[in-house]
């Protein structure tokens, strides 16, 4: 297509960023709504993969997001024994490949300054509707604006216009939720691993290294703790102490980071959704992000899927021949690579979040022996890195990119 579209982005995360940049770049002109009076990062840190780095790059923020993210190496869990359960190393695919660990607030300003939005942004502004012609949206007040040509919807896990297009096949809150903050990372040990703990499958504590923000030169750690959604209220009336004491008592090292830690509100509660869609558009509406295909974070592929389906709905609208063409190529390229992705997620979360002790005991056993399978190794790691297409497939890094990758570190 050669048409210059009015396109409306209906939420300001890493996904509907990563459109505004992109699609603004192409010469489409863009209007964000995002329901936040002051837009901002949500949550502590996550891990960018390969895959995801790889579509970074392609967007050339590569270097900016490597001077903030902290190098990630290795992947480690352990019961508190001292019983390796997951031994993973980016190595084993190709040694010059690692993760980044990084701060949401890093990625956000990365993708802000690179769009530079000054109007086209309209914040506090929550889109609650959409036409029954799919091209204009309305807000809480009441108010229309479009018509566009285009309406992506990228309001997250809980999105308001996901129901509109018509192929939901799943939509389910998990039973588990976490507990999040950012530590200062001074000389933690581990500062290219994301190291965990677990107690069966009831309790998993985990440490990230994710590097620096602007305006915040301190390296810090992204702590989490696993809990039952249902069990956030019961944490917070027992007070702080008896949790610190039970950190300490698991992880002696975890608890000494937490010092600084003196009330619950310096702690952030995440809490997820499971959301299979049989299609991810319907006339002029689109999703994408975790609109489109929330999921468990066992895997930690939100973030990564974010910027992937910027870049394949980007493609899509240079190549298609209409916008229906390009949604349909769009859909077709990200549901091949997203459906693995939510059957593993699925079907991890009980191994690692759940009150089956029985299935902790076997992942202890069997999961590192299974890495060492022939081919099951590799296979894991794709899986880890983003890169594991389908069943046998798997994506495509560019040479280039990995010798920037490498070159970066």
């Amino acid at each position: 297509m050669n048409a210059t579209l009015d396109v409306a982005i209906v939420g300001y995360g890493t996904a509907g960023q990563a459109l505004a940049v992109l699609l603004t770049r192409d010469g489409h002109r863009v209007q964000v709504f995002e329901q936040a009076a002051r837009p901002g990062p949500v949550g502590a840190g996550f891990l960018l993969q390969p895959s995801g780095l790889q579509a970074l790059w392609q967007m050339d923020l590569l270097p900016q997001v490597l001077a903030h993210g902290a190098r990630v190496h290795r992947l480690y869990g352990e019961t508190p024994c001292g019983r390796a359960v997951m031994d993973m190393r980016y190595a084993g695919l190709d040694r010059r490949l690692y993760g980044v660990g990084m701060q949401r607030g890093a990625l956000f300003s990365v993708l802000d300054a690179a769009w530079q939005p000054q109007g086209a942004l309209q914040a506090d502004c929550r889109i609650t509707g959409i036409d029954d012609g799919l091209r204009r949206v309305r807000d809480q007040q009441g108010r229309w604006h479009g018509p566009f040509d285009l309406v992506i919807a990228t309001d997250g896990a809980a999105s308001a216009l996901r129901a509109q297009v018509r192929g939901t096949r799943l939509d389910r809150p998990y039973p588990w939720g976490a507990l999040w903050c950012l530590l200062p990372a001074d000389d933690w040990a581990f500062a290219d691993e994301l190291r965990q703990r677990y107690v069966a499958a009831r309790k998993m504590i985990g440490l990230l290294p994710v590097g620096t923000r602007p305006g915040d030169a301190t390296p810090r750690l992204s702590f989490f703790w696993s809990l039952p959604r249902d069990g956030f209220p019961a944490w917070e009336q027992a007070g702080l102490e008896p949790w610190l004491d039970e950190v300490a008592q698991l992880w002696p090292e975890a608890r000494a980071r937490l010092q600084g830690i003196v009330e619950h509100g310096q702690l952030a509660r995440a809490s997820y959704r499971d959301a299979v869609m049989d299609r991810w558009y319907r006339g002029r509406l689109v999703l994408a992000g975790d609109a489109a295909h929330s999921m468990s974070p066992q895997l930690g592929q939100g973030v990564n899927m974010a910027v992937l389906d910027a870049i394949a709905l980007r493609d899509a609208l240079r190549t298609g021949a209409n916008i229906d063409g390009a949604l349909a190529q769009y859909q077709a390229a990200r549901q091949a690579h997203v459906r693995l992705y939510q059957f593993w997620s699925r079907w991890l979360t009980p191994v690692f979040q759940s009150d089956r002790d029985w299935v902790a005991r076997a992942r202890d056993l069997l999961f590192k022996p299974m890495g060492r399978m022939p081919g099951g190794r590799g296979h894991m790691l794709r899986v880890l890195s983003g890169t594991q297409q389908g069943v046998f497939g798997q994506m495509r890094l560019a040479e280039a990119f990995v010798e920037a990758l490498h070159g970066g570190d």
